[in-house]
């Protein structure tokens, strides 16, 4: 089966993997010069399986308002008529009940800890290396009622079978022995040792030159995707700047982009762009450095070890398809790596860049089927693309061969926004 894969992040070069895997013949396209140029860039550089929870949760639209009046809040609104936004954050809001948040994260942990498996998989069967650790993750809290709150999550994970462990003040040193250097600064932490960090933009270079090389998967670089050509129930072609491109399947992959494309096909996808900001960092003290993954709860920002940098990402700002560098965004994740690991890195030093995390309303990925019988969708991750990519691909693979997956697809499709 010919099939073309409409985007070349992390999503659209794993989604070609598992696809040309199964002995399709995949081409992928990308307004792009390379794959993993856009939102798979610069990301936090955590592959953080266990660590999957939606955004929407219950205290959030409280929260919300509070973190309006503040300088270094994990949230951002910037005030703009965008009827788009009030619809998202209606939506949004509505999945901040407790049913709601354990469904939610019931979902997004089985495709993460699917995807655990998968990545592993890949790692083994290709060689690929992209300056990963698998050392696990420490999210660190501040306060005690932090660590009361935490325990709703570990029933979660413990029904999902992740391994996890709380640590008091003193044992998160044990796993990260830098915080040894701020004592006081935090009361425990929640440990999930399974957990991974690593270059994301590197991992989906590498992987699609071994998609390539060794699978023969074609790559069409530069061209903007226009439209998707129908008839009747099927799509008949896509329309890019450099002309018209027919398969037996199209997998739209796009990210924050991915409703513009679908929106004339009557298939309304509830995909918001949420921004998020990152440094990235040169480490200058090997001692004073993080050894894998801390994320901060209280600011919601997370901390990745490469070989001899330092990622910091952060903030969810709601401000369309704004891409503009706000300083004062830098400066809360500043703020942050600085406050956790003072004497780990160069911050004058360090490269900003911002992208926009395709979010959904319960922060679950949208991955499978649509109303056309050759049109597949895998897309809507979030701040979790790189985490769920493996998994959300082999599982769309194996739905577009009819076969049987491996995790139970229920609900994961668009049809569970009909109503």
């Amino acid at each position: 089966m010919k099939v073309v894969v409409l985007g070349s992040g992390v999503v659209g070069v794993t989604s070609a993997y598992y696809l040309a895997r199964q002995g399709h013949e995949v081409t992928v396209v990308d307004r792009q010069d390379a794959p993993a140029m856009e939102t798979s860039y610069g990301n936090a550089g955590q592959v953080s399986f266990g660590f999957s929870s939606p955004w929407a949760a219950p205290g959030i639209p409280q929260k919300a308002m509070k973190w309006m009046f503040q300088e270094h809040a994990p949230l951002k609104i910037q005030p703009k008529p965008d009827p788009t936004m009030a619809r998202f954050m209606m939506q949004m809001f509505k999945n901040c009940t407790p049913d709601r948040y354990a469904v939610n994260k019931e979902r997004m942990v089985r495709v993460a800890e699917y995807s655990r498996g998968c990545i592993n998989a890949l790692r083994e069967d290709t060689g690929l290396r992209y300056e990963d650790r698998q050392k696990g993750l420490l999210q660190l809290f501040r306060h005690e009622s932090q660590v009361a709150a935490v325990g709703k999550d570990m029933r979660v994970l413990e029904q999902c079978g992740v391994r996890h462990k709380l640590l008091n003040a003193e044992e998160i040193k044990d796993v990260e022995p830098a915080l040894a250097r701020v004592p006081g600064k935090f009361v425990g932490g929640l440990h999930l040792p399974d957990d991974q960090t690593g270059d994301c933009h590197l991992f989906t270079n590498r992987l699609a030159d071994y998609c390539r090389d060794q699978l023969g998967v074609t790559f069409r670089f530069g061209e903007t995707i226009e439209r998707l050509k129908r008839s009747a129930d099927r799509i008949e072609s896509v329309v890019t700047s450099a002309g018209e491109i027919s398969a037996d399947a199209y997998v739209v992959c796009m990210g924050s982009f991915s409703k513009f494309l679908v929106k004339d096909l009557d298939i309304r996808l509830p995909i918001y762009p949420v921004k998020g900001y990152s440094l990235t960092v040169p480490v200058t003290d090997e001692g004073g450095a993080p050894q894998s993954t801390v994320m901060d709860e209280s600011y919601k920002v997370a901390i990745s070890r490469f070989d001899d940098r330092i990622r910091v990402g952060g903030t969810a700002e709601l401000a369309s398809y704004d891409m503009s560098l706000l300083e004062k965004r830098r400066a809360t994740i500043s703020m942050v790596v600085k406050d956790v690991f003072p004497e780990g890195g160069d911050v004058g030093r360090a490269e900003f860049w911002t992208g926009l995390r395709p979010m959904t309303p319960d922060s679950t990925p949208i991955i499978g089927a649509t109303k056309y019988d050759n049109l597949w969708l895998n897309t809507g991750h979030g701040t979790l693309g790189w985490t769920m990519s493996c998994g959300s691909a082999q599982l769309l693979a194996d739905l577009m061969d009819r076969r049987k997956p491996e995790i139970d697809p229920k609900d994961l499709d668009v049809s569970r926004y009909a109503s």
